[in-house]
């Protein structure tokens, strides 16, 4: 069964951190961070209403127009929140990946079990990951991008095409053919299996965590 060796430095966006008493110029970069900060936390929120950047702003205690000095949209502030999410996820995967390559180097004989392994860690960690950012769940599966810019939810839709594409490369034959029918099938079985659980976890109010009956879920799906 997928272990979680790699798993326990699994990023999550820092929460916001009370303002100080005395108010201090941020440095450069500092403000960007705290704003997406902030729009992480509200959404971790179980039930919040579509976020305003006047409410975002009323969090921060600074003016709609401080926002805009950092990100000219809302739109731009959701980017950077799917950028830590892309740049997180896929170096993740790089870790696993290369973990992998090196182990089937090291083997004397090829094995066939290593690859559906291999396929269960990438799942173990997108749904640790998602434990680990309630808020960036939201994003994920897309219920935080109703009503904002068409292209967020296009690019979420790539990240997950990505996702998918590698789990075929995992789920090859030990020889390094081409993925078979087989394990395409596999592989869009995995990602289905993905986003039902964080849409489930994002829906619950974050009650149902992804991992519930997780070892059991991936023992039928990569059998």
């Amino acid at each position: 069964m997928p272990d979680a060796d790699a798993l326990e430095s699994a990023p999550a966006l820092a929460p916001v951190a009370a303002p100080p008493v005395v108010r201090k110029r941020p440095k450069p970069g500092e403000r960007r961070v705290q704003i997406l900060q902030a729009l992480a936390a509200m959404l971790e929120q179980p039930g919040a209403e579509r976020i305003t950047t006047a409410a975002l702003a009323a969090r921060l205690e600074v003016s709609e127009a401080a926002l805009y000095r950092h990100f000219a949209s809302k739109a731009q502030m959701f980017e950077g929140l799917i950028e830590f999410i892309e740049q997180s996820v896929f170096s993740l995967i790089n870790q696993i990946v290369a973990r992998h390559a090196l182990a089937v180097e090291a083997a004397a004989v090829p094995d066939a079990t290593a690859g559906p392994r291999q396929a269960g860690r990438l799942v173990v960690m997108l749904l640790q990951f998602a434990e680990k950012n309630p808020g960036m769940t939201r994003v994920m599966v897309g219920d935080a991008l109703v009503f904002e810019n068409e292209r967020l939810q296009q690019r979420m839709n790539l990240f997950f095409d990505k996702i998918e594409a590698t789990l075929r490369q995992c789920l090859r034959p030990s020889d390094g053919a081409t993925p078979t029918v087989d394990a395409q099938v596999q592989a869009s079985l995995l990602t289905a299996f993905v986003v039902g659980r964080l849409q489930r976890f994002a829906r619950s109010g974050f009650k149902r965590l992804p991992s519930e009956y997780l070892e059991a879920s991936l023992a039928r799906l990569l059998a």
